[in-house]
């Protein structure tokens, strides 16, 4: 019988040539199992594009709910410090103006919001400030539909949808963001 000597012990070796090929195929693997998330941003359709002038004496001042967010991301309506959390109530009552009032819009169909931001303001104030201008407008539709139809506006048909959105459109104006810090 053969003596075993030392070297012969510690020949004990792991084949490491097809790690790199697992280690590849996990990789494919991950890659192929993993779901990428795209940031959407906020959907809006933009008017179509026309080379005339927009005739701005047509609009009445009572009718606009001007917005202004600074670099501070502080907000001003209509000339007034506000708070983001009165920002949907304040938006409402202009829009639908219950007491009729001579300062707040005429009618639904001829108020605007207009919203304009300062180039150093934050995209997280920008999209507060947005989302509560849409949820005003979806509140008064929501609204609107238990008035006329007795349900929600998430479940009127295309006709009444369309008839609710005829009387309370969506018209939000946005302006081209000011200089950062800039007081206008």
């Amino acid at each position: 019988m053969a003596k075993k000597s030392t070297k012969d012990r510690l020949n004990n070796e792991v084949n490491a040539g097809s790690m790199a090929d697992i280690a590849f195929l996990l990789l494919i693997f991950f890659l192929v199992t993993t779901t990428i998330v795209e940031d959407k941003g906020v959907l809006v359709q933009l008017p179509p594009w026309s080379e005339d002038e927009p005739d701005i004496t047509k609009l009445k001042t009572r009718n606009v709910f001007s917005v202004l967010v600074n670099a501070n991301n502080e907000l001003l309506v209509r000339g007034e410090p506000t708070d983001i959390m009165d920002l949907r109530e304040n938006c409402k009552e202009f829009i639908m103006n219950p007491l009729r009032l001579d300062n707040l819009a005429e009618n639904p169909k001829k108020a605007i919001v207009s919203m304009k931001n300062d180039r150093g303001t934050k995209y997280k104030a920008y999209l507060e400030v947005y989302n509560e201008v849409k949820a005003a407008y979806g509140e008064l539709r929501d609204e609107e539909a238990q008035k006329r139809y007795g349900k929600d506006y998430e479940y009127c048909s295309k006709t009444e949808k369309r008839a609710i959105r005829s009387d309370i459109p969506l018209v939000i104006s946005e302006s081209e963001p000011s200089d950062f810090g800039a007081e206008n």
